[in-house]
Order: C-alpha cells, then sequence, then structure tokens
C-alpha cells in the first residue's frame, strides 16, 4: 500500500540512483522531529534504525537426572561450587515420562531442579551447558564408572517473566544454534498467568508440579529484578 507523507521530501528530491525510498531522509529526522507516515490503517512514527541494545538479565537452573538420590545431593554441591551460589531446589520427583536414559542411567530415575542465585545475562548458556558436560564427566569419574554410562543427567537453562529456555547439544527444527556446539530452545512461554507449553515441549516439562516450581522461581527472579533495578552495560 502506497503511503502519503505529512512531511514532504526536502526540495533537492530524493537521491539519484536509489530512486524514492519509503522513507526520507535516512536518519529518520525531517527539520528535528520524527517522520511520521499514514496508511489506510496506522499512523506510524518513524524514529530512525533500531539501536542493539544488551539483553535483560535471567535466572538459571539446572535440571538434575539420577537413579540415586544420593547422587543427586552430591550434584547440587558440585552445581553451586561450579556455577555459584543457589536458592532454590524442586523437591524430587519420579522420571518415568520417557524410557530415553534407561540403557545409559538405568531405571527408576528420579529428578531435580536447583536455581542459581545471582541473576546473569542470557549468553552465558553456552558456557553453563559445557561446564554442565564437563562435570558430569567429573562425577563418572568419581562414580569409577566410564563416560558412556554416565550416573547424573546436567541440563541447564534459564527462566524470565516471559519464558524458560534449555539448552541442547542437538540440532532440530526449533533450535536455534548458539555456537561452540550449542543451541537453544524455548520449551515454556509464560502466558495469562500460567505457562504455555509448545509443540515440542518435554512432556515432563508440561506437568503441573514443574510449573509450580517454575512459577516459585519466576516470581522470586521478579523480585530480585525489582531489587536490583535495571543493569544493562554497553554492548561492546
Amino acid at each position: 500500500m502506497r503511503s502519503r507523507w505529512e512531511d514532504a521530501p526536502p526540495a533537492g528530491g530524493f537521491p539519484p540512483v536509489c530512486g524514492p525510498l519509503p522513507f526520507w531522509p535516512p536518519l529518520g529526522r525531517s527539520r528535528g522531529r520524527p517522520i511520521r507516515l499514514t496508511t489506510a490503517n496506522a499512523l506510524i512514527d518513524y524514529k530512525g534504525m533500531a539501536q542493539a541494545k544488551p539483553p535483560k538479565r535471567v535466572k538459571f537452573f539446572v535440571g538434575m537426572i539420577a537413579a540415586d538420590p544420593d547422587l543427586l545431593d552430591r550434584a547440587a554441591k558440585h552445581v553451586a561450587r561450579v556455577f555459584g551460589p543457589t536458592d532454590l531446589l524442586s523437591d524430587t520427583w519420579d522420571f518415568d515420562y520417557t524410557d530415553y536414559y534407561t540403557a545409559e542411567m538405568g531405571p527408576d530415575l528420579k529428578r531435580r531442579f536447583v536455581c542459581l542465585e545471582e541473576l546473569m545475562y542470557p549468553d552465558r548458556l553456552v558456557e553453563f551447558k559445557r561446564q554442565a558436560n564437563e562435570l558430569e564427566a567429573r562425577i563418572c569419574d568419581e562414580c569409577g564408572v566410564d563416560h558412556e554410562h554416565r550416573p547424573v543427567n546436567l541440563d541447564p537453562g534459564y527462566l524470565s517473566s516471559a519464558n524458560l529456555v534449555l539448552a541442547s547439544t542437538k540440532d532440530y527444527s526449533h533450535r536455534i544454534y548458539l555456537g561452540r556446539g550449542v543451541y537453544a530452545e524455548v520449551t515454556l512461554l509464560y502466558e495469562r498467568g500460567s505457562w504455555r507449553t509448545l509443540p515440542w515441549t518435554y512432556p515432563d516439562y508440561a506437568t503441573e508440579h514443574y510449573h509450580e516450581f517454575f512459577s516459585l522461581a519466576r516470581e522470586r527472579y521478579k523480585a530480585q529484578t525489582a531489587a536490583d533495578g535495571p543493569d544493562r552495560p554497553a554492548l561492546k
């Protein structure tokens, strides 16, 4: 649909070669004022090219799976030592939604989540996923088992007020590559006061008790961000 300008282009007309542009001048200003254009449906203020801004900090967590609850306790201590102090620990639940890990880790698996206390920027997800893999290998060595039969599975992710994101080393159609062999997946959305699943959400992440814990973590996150105030250093 053709647009009509409230502010006329400069007397010299549009630049040569390019021909008429959808907006003018390029910096989004006309005589010091934001340019405004109208269509049949909307009035738009054009204020210039969008600038990259640092993201908001998020709340990281680590999902832990093991057959032995004592190993979950040991893993939580390792997480606090490697990733930093923790502030929320979930109950221990049966992990019986899939047999994907049975051959590697055995039957009767248990699940637990632990949240990191410090809020951090989401680009640390790559670092945390790789550190989690290294920590799994270290626990294998402590338990005297080969790395093909890890006794503990560690899956880092983060949540914000709007969504929950998991890290993965496996590519798939809905995952975004972040670098260094790590992908990100939006697993849950928070809308209208509750968590909403997506077509690819893991079955256990669709359960009510998971959502209750993530809601608790989300409330903790909101309280932390309100207390800390904005913290967005300049991009480098």
